[in-house]
């Protein structure tokens, strides 16, 4: 049974909530990060700020619990093709977190990784956990997800380790103020600048928040029964980003023009998930479309930081 979880990266967006979630639900929890929570100070008691690239600050953190949720990382695809060292740092910290695992005899982990390790299957409408191909890979940031998955699967075969990884895509909802797309329009619109769409035909997969930690939450409730699988948790649905863009200016009234670039390079420019793996393994079910989604994350961002229309 799982009682107490050791969640790394808990001041991100996604960590923020699923923190927030899993102490409401009665589990201990003791978060890990190099930052504070700026969202939910209350957290901060609750919270070990700490550099794990640093093997000596891993002495730091509990050695007694029943699950790691592994959700450190750099996240920003395109700063990582600027700064490969980011992706670098990634490697370091799944290999630096499986090694605190090891030595500590902690044999559960749920580890985060991403529709960047798919690359573009232009050819494919819906992408199933069996299409990833290593020469696929797009960039440094999908190269770090992928060698940190290979390190998983060492760990499990070598020292006992347990897994389940979960591969996110384009998350997006409150305790956002990143210059992700959906934060970055929405500021942007607030404030009447133009919008920039970097590839006029690409194609993603936006998921709100809340149906991500709910489908962790799962995950966690359903451990022994899932693990050694990996599963996408994403909507199920793609979407062209001109058409995100333009819905953000329409709830917002914005009239502010959108500019469309070129695809940079290192980013994925098509992906739809295929999420009936996690709908069998789990019971898995996206509640909040688009819609709904921009219209809450709207909400959030407009309380947040006081922004009128």
């Amino acid at each position: 049974m799982i009682s107490k979880i050791l969640l790394t990266g808990s001041s991100g967006t996604i960590g923020t909530r699923l923190f927030e979630k899993l102490l409401q639900m009665k589990y201990r929890v003791v978060g890990v990060d190099k930052k504070t929570n700026k969202w939910i100070p209350s957290l901060n008691e609750k919270t070990i700020t700490t550099n794990l690239l640093e093997k000596g600050n891993l002495e730091r953190l509990p050695k007694s619990v029943d699950l790691i949720v592994d959700f450190a990382a750099n996240a920003r695809v395109y700063e990582l093709v600027k700064n490969p060292n980011l992706a670098l740092e990634n490697m370091i910290l799944t290999f630096n977190v499986l090694e605190f695992a090891r030595k500590n005899g902690i044999e559960k982990i749920i580890f985060s990784s991403s529709r960047e390790i798919y690359g573009n299957l232009t050819e494919e409408n819906s992408i199933t956990e069996d299409k990833l191909r290593i020469e696929n890979c797009e960039s440094p940031y999908s190269a770090s997800k992928i060698t940190a998955e290979a390190l998983i699967h060492a760990y499990k075969r070598i020292y006992g380790i347990d897994f389940v990884i979960v591969r996110f895509s384009n998350v997006y909802g409150m305790y956002d103020d990143s210059d992700r797309v959906i934060p970055l329009w929405i500021k942007q619109t607030l404030e009447n600048e133009d919008l920039t769409v970097f590839g006029k035909d690409k194609i993603l997969d936006f998921t709100y928040t809340d149906d991500v930690v709910d489908g962790v939450i799962k995950i966690i409730e359903k451990f022994d029964r899932v693990k050694g699988r990996t599963v996408n948790i994403a909507s199920g649905k793609g979407m062209k980003l001109t058409f995100v863009a333009n819905k953000i200016k329409n709830l917002l009234g914005g009239k502010n023009k959108i500019i469309i670039k070129e695809n940079r390079p290192g980013e994925v420019w098509k992906f739809q998930a295929n999420i009936s793996k996690a709908r069998k393994l789990l019971g898995y079910e996206p509640k909040v479309d688009i819609d709904n989604g921009l219209m809450r994350t709207i909400n959030w961002y407009k309380k947040s930081y006081g922004k009128g229309i």
